[in-house]
């Protein structure tokens, strides 16, 4: 009787030590590999890839290749703008294409093998897109069936991805909202904008609580929403400005073919400011960059960029809002030492914000691979034309 208490005692003081033990192992874990938030992103660094970009365009499924190669190139996260049409339909939206969705299923998987992050971004929703010549039946900014359709679509995603961790994916709401509607072409308002976001970042975290979800800035993604600053979401801006350098000779922006040959640092040329839709869209801009003490006139320099493009977002970062690049880039008709030039100076002040960022995109006009700019030699790279200088200089930021 005697040895058996004795034996007991000994069984609760070892066994007790084993908890504690157990407990400090469990901790170290936790504090090895912290949760991702929306207040702590990581500085993730990648592509856009394209394949469901636009469903009537293509609706492949996405490359293993383009994720092993991203990661052999040291870089870490994709995003994936594409199009609610790739597995739905505008007249019957709460039709999903299982195929096409299991396909987004796989690009995910793809991304835990390889140790990079899926970013799933809407770039056309129900009821918008940012391309003016898209119809949609309804209106996402104006109308309950557009947003209820928007809440279905993401709903399904949330459960669909239920409890996986925020290192493997997270959620971009809709791509560059800028427009009210298609017909007057009057600028979103921060208003009507963070109404649709908080209904659908509630409709999100009613299936999945803890899901990272990111919304983009106003403007097509340039200016910070102060206004969604309290719903612990992440915010993503872009960089693309100035135009001139990113958009030189672009087929799909009226009178680019007429723009001078850009340079860096680069004086604007006042024919690239009629660009904007309209005059009411014209005056929202310029009453922007009054707010910000920036001439149109401005020289585009290492101070403009940091007065324009850094400074409002530094300043939404200190509420607590994690802020991502979702899109930058300049098309392949700019000449590269210019590009080179912007590029290392804007991602240089990414870098010292401690911003990530997704280049658009992996294989193409703007990327690394293929974008078959006149004045680069190429290097082979598993298949594919490597612009070894532009790999050097994202790779430095």
């Amino acid at each position: 009787m005697k040895k058996n208490s004795i034996d007991r005692r000994q069984f609760i003081k070892t066994t007790a030590g084993l908890t504690v033990l157990g407990s400090v192992a469990i901790d170290c874990k936790r504090k090895s590999e912290p949760d991702i938030n929306a207040a702590s992103l990581p500085r993730w660094r990648g592509f856009n890839l394209l394949e469901k970009f636009i469903a009537d365009v293509s609706n492949d499924p996405f490359k293993e290749s383009d994720f092993e190669m991203i990661t052999e190139l040291g870089l870490d996260f994709v995003r994936l703008p594409m199009s609610y049409l790739c597995w739905s339909d505008p007249k019957d939206w709460k039709r999903m294409d299982e195929k096409t969705l299991k396909e987004i299923d796989q690009a995910v998987e793809f991304g835990k093998q390889y140790g990079v992050h899926t970013n799933i971004s809407f770039h056309r929703a129900p009821g918008y897109s940012v391309h003016t010549g898209v119809r949609e039946p309804f209106n996402l900014w104006l109308d309950e069936e557009a947003q209820q359709a928007f809440d279905y679509h993401w709903s399904h995603f949330a459960q669909r991805y239920k409890g996986m961790p925020n290192k493997n994916v997270s959620f971009n709401l809709v791509n560059e909202p800028a427009t009210l509607d298609y017909e007057r072409l009057k600028p979103l308002t921060p208003e009507v904008y963070s109404k649709v976001v908080r209904r659908v970042v509630k409709a999100i975290r009613d299936v999945d609580p803890n899901r990272l979800i990111i919304s983009d800035g106003l403007w097509w993604g340039r200016d910070p929403v102060d206004e969604i600053a309290d719903l612990n979401i992440a915010q993503s801006t872009r960089g693309y400005e100035p135009m001139q350098i990113t958009h030189y000779r672009a087929s799909w922006v009226e009178g680019t073919d007429k723009w001078p040959v850009p340079a860096w640092p680069l004086k604007p040329d006042p024919s690239t400011e009629a660009r904007y839709l309209s005059d009411e869209m014209n005056k929202y801009y310029l009453d922007t960059l009054k707010k910000i003490d920036v001439s149109p006139e401005m020289e585009w320099n290492s101070e403009r960029i940091k007065l324009q493009m850094i400074d409002p977002w530094k300043k939404l970062q200190s509420k607590g809002v994690g802020v991502h690049v979702g899109e930058f880039g300049a098309f392949s008709q700019t000449p590269h030492e210019a590009v080179l030039a912007w590029m290392r100076e804007l991602m240089g002040q990414w870098k010292s914000a401690g911003w990530g960022w997704a280049m658009w995109n992996f294989r193409g006009g703007f990327g690394i691979l293929d974008s078959e700019r006149p004045d680069v030699q190429y290097e082979d790279y598993k298949g594919h034309k490597l612009d070894r200088k532009m790999l050097e200089v994202i790779k430095e930021s």
